[in-house]
């Protein structure tokens, strides 16, 4: 067996590292080995979903590995690296245990879930409805709303995850193309007071407000009788009068909305 320098002098590393173990000989220790951690990150980054950092995975392991280090046996007579390696890989996968909020009897839900929906429309040519999903499942169907909020909370998105790059100095990311449902339209806006303005035109203070708060305000016939202090027959009366008078009005100017 031929025993290259570069063994031998790890080999010396070693022993001096046994008899007297410093923060520089350690270090010597890592830069040799460090390799198995960028390998073993790597095979393991390269199976997981986006939104895990190869970083986070090569710093765990390279705990893994100090602690392989301080643990070995040299006395035992065998290789580092066949010792090391389920180190390593032991503590990438527990730092990914930690990223993972979600609990495993969980996840095994949503998986399960996710695989007899798939089994279901493959069978049938179109999505499964709740009853068909509910007894693949073997569970009631007042339960699966519950197993679906599970299944949901499984696949979040990070906000800051990366959804493509430009050529400027910042990359666009989930969060900048997140559409904010609670934001008002302002083109909409301006629509809806034009339109207010329209159809309460000609009309008295409480036709006016009887349109505003039924439409707009989405109030019952009742609650506006008891804000316009009227009785809720004659809220109703009223109301039927505007639409027939609003209906005429608009018959009447049915050209000028057909132009082009």
């Amino acid at each position: 067996m031929i025993v290259t320098q570069t063994e031998t002098d790890i080999q010396t590393v070693w022993l001096e590292y046994r008899e007297r173990p410093t923060v520089e000989l350690r270090n010597r220790l890592v830069e040799r080995y460090l390799s198995l951690v960028k390998y073993n990150a790597e095979r393991i980054w390269s199976r997981l979903p986006d939104g895990v950092e190869l970083d986070d995975l090569i710093s765990a392991g390279v705990f893994g590995l100090l602690d392989a280090i301080d643990a070995f046996d040299l006395s035992r007579g065998v290789k580092f690296e066949t010792y090391c390696v389920p180190r390593i890989r032991g503590a990438m996968l527990d730092e990914l245990r930690t990223m993972d909020w979600v609990p495993r009897l969980v996840r095994s839900k949503a998986s399960k879930m996710e695989a007899c929906r798939k089994q279901l429309e493959a069978a049938l040519g179109r999505p499964p409805k709740p009853e068909e999903l509910s007894e693949k499942l073997g569970i009631p169907l007042e339960q699966l709303d519950s197993h679906l909020g599970e299944a949901t909370a499984v696949n979040l998105v990070s906000l800051n995850k990366k959804w493509y790059e430009t050529d400027s100095y910042k990359d666009v990311r989930e969060i900048d193309i997140l559409e904010d449902k609670k934001a008002e339209d302002p083109t909409g806006r301006l629509q809806n007071r034009d339109l207010m303005k329209l159809v309460t035109r000609g009309l008295n203070r409480n036709e006016r407000l009887i349109v505003i708060l039924y439409y707009y305000e989405e109030m019952t016939m009742k609650e506006i009788g008891a804000t316009l202090n009227l009785s809720e027959s004659r809220v109703s009366q009223m109301h039927s009068s505007i639409v027939a008078r609003l209906q005429a009005h608009l018959a009447k100017r049915k050209g000028e909305f057909n132009q082009n």
